[in-house]
């Protein structure tokens, strides 16, 4: 099986989260940041920074991991962020 990789962004003033999953990261988040689909929820909300991310060896455990995450209360998001990303930088250029 391939890698998959779970990410969340938000906006520039950290107001709503999104849970995302992708097999190759980089070029996922190069496509929120260019709002290839104009109707999506994150070119609506403006979700283009990305705030956390980890990565899986096997899809089928960052499925599990995404649906773990995406069950979880804000609170716990926040948490997870706040526990690699306190200043919630957007880490897309140390990809």
């Amino acid at each position: 099986m391939k890698p998959g990789y779970i990410y969340i962004l938000t906006n520039k003033n950290n107001t709503t989260l999104y849970v995302g999953l992708t097999a190759i990261l980089k070029a996922r988040i190069i496509q929120h940041k260019e709002e290839h689909d104009k109707k999506s929820f994150t070119a609506r909300y403006n979700l283009d920074k990305l705030v956390y991310h980890e990565a899986h060896q096997m899809i089928g455990d960052a499925i599990a991991r995404e649906k773990q995450l995406k069950g979880g209360s804000r609170a716990q998001k926040i948490k997870l962020i706040d526990s690699i990303n306190p200043e919630w930088d957007d880490l897309f250029n140390e990809l």
